[in-house]
């Protein structure tokens, strides 16, 4: 599915001076590294603030954490889907909140901004957008439709970990709502080399919330002024590897571009390459189809793997069934009928020409 040393080969000396340097500035924390990324991604964000942490599940976390404390007393609920992985439950559970979950569209598997607003209480805080597998949810249509059904005050979050460098028309992903969060896992369009994360944002109540969660709830050292704070910190070495791969992330989307491209021609009619609209970027190249478990014998019969992202859907992990969740109106038959028919093909920067090649081959007798 992926081969991470094959990026870290092709970028090799420019990974390697730039880990030394941080390495041997003895400043391995909350030093000029991330300080330099943390300005660099912002303008590339177009926002005003960018906060690093340890990881996208933190950014999360931390992101409706600072929201709620923001606009307390408010309510508890997190509208959200129910498809992308389980992370954005885990930090509703971590931050006392409760998920609903929304339905999808069916061609692009991202939150359906009509079953969102359904959903809509007086309970709501906040609405997720997950930009999932590169796509772009049409923030401001869902910031519009909120306004007209009276929940101006909703906070829009969005979740771009599989979408780096994505836009809506002209405004990057990061800059739609009122805060965002990125992971930089190293699967991701810009990866670390490790676990590393940031939280985008141009309000500055919520970035100066933010900066004391992810410590503490730090006002100065050793001073805690705002509770729920915790330890949250990105290292000098991811950061300084992410400043280096930054500047080449236009050029690895467009590689993962063409290779989904690719596949999407051999496979024709046969299958549905799941489509996230205008300005999206390709994060993973998922396809849904009526046979997708045989479609994943037939491929593993020709040596090629493949994945499924998610098999189940967070309202129905064993782990929460007993925990507070609402479902919205209507409920989820997309997400529902989806979940049995996406598959995962292999699609990332590196991939050989002999990879490709008998990947379309195996799509081409599939179709035939």
């Amino acid at each position: 599915m992926n081969d991470l040393k094959r990026l870290y080969t092709a970028y090799q000396a420019d990974i390697e001076t730039a880990a030394l340097a941080a390495m041997r500035s003895g400043w391995w924390l909350n030093g000029g590294c991330a300080k330099s990324f943390c300005a660099s991604f912002a303008r590339a964000c177009g926002a005003s603030e960018c906060i690093p942490v340890a990881n996208g599940t933190d950014a999360l976390e931390i992101a409706l954490r600072a929201v709620a404390t923001a606009r307390s007393p408010a309510g508890r609920e997190v509208i959200t889907v129910a498809n992308a992985g389980g992370y954005t439950t885990v930090a509703c559970r971590q931050s006392q909140l409760v998920p609903v979950y929304a339905d999808v569209e069916e061609r692009s598997q991202l939150l359906a901004i009509e079953s969102a607003v359904a959903a809509l209480s007086d309970q709501t805080l906040a609405i997720v957008a997950t930009h999932l597998y590169g796509g772009v949810v049409d923030v401001p249509v869902l910031r519009r439709m909120l306004r007209e059904a009276g929940y101006g005050h909703v906070a829009i979050v969005e979740d771009c970990a599989q979408a780096h460098g994505a836009r809506s028309g002209d405004a990057p992903v990061g800059s739609l709502g009122d805060i965002a969060a990125f992971s930089f896992y190293p699967t991701k369009n810009l990866g670390a080399m490790g676990d590393a994360g940031a939280i985008v944002t141009s309000d500055a109540v919520l970035a100066d919330i933010v900066r004391k969660l992810r410590q503490y709830g730090w006002s100065a050292k050793y001073h805690v002024d705002l509770g729920g704070g915790r330890n949250s910190r990105m290292d000098e070495v991811q950061a300084a590897i992410l400043q280096t791969m930054l500047p080449r992330l236009g050029a690895l989307n467009a590689e993962r571009a063409r290779i989904r491209s690719r596949l999407s021609e051999a496979a024709g009619d046969s299958l549905e390459f799941v489509d996230g609209g205008p300005g999206a970027v390709v994060h993973l190249a998922v396809v849904r189809s009526p046979t997708r478990d045989a479609l994943r014998r037939f491929l593993v019969e020709r040596g090629v793997e493949s994945e499924i992202h998610y098999p189940v859907l967070d309202c129905d992990q064993l782990g929460w069934e007993h925990l507070p969740m609402r479902i919205a109106p209507g409920g989820l038959p997309i997400a529902r009928r989806s979940v049995g028919e996406i598959l995962t093909l292999p699609c990332f920067p590196g991939m050989t020409k002999h990879e490709l090649t008998a990947l379309c081959t195996a799509l081409e007798e599939w179709r035939q």
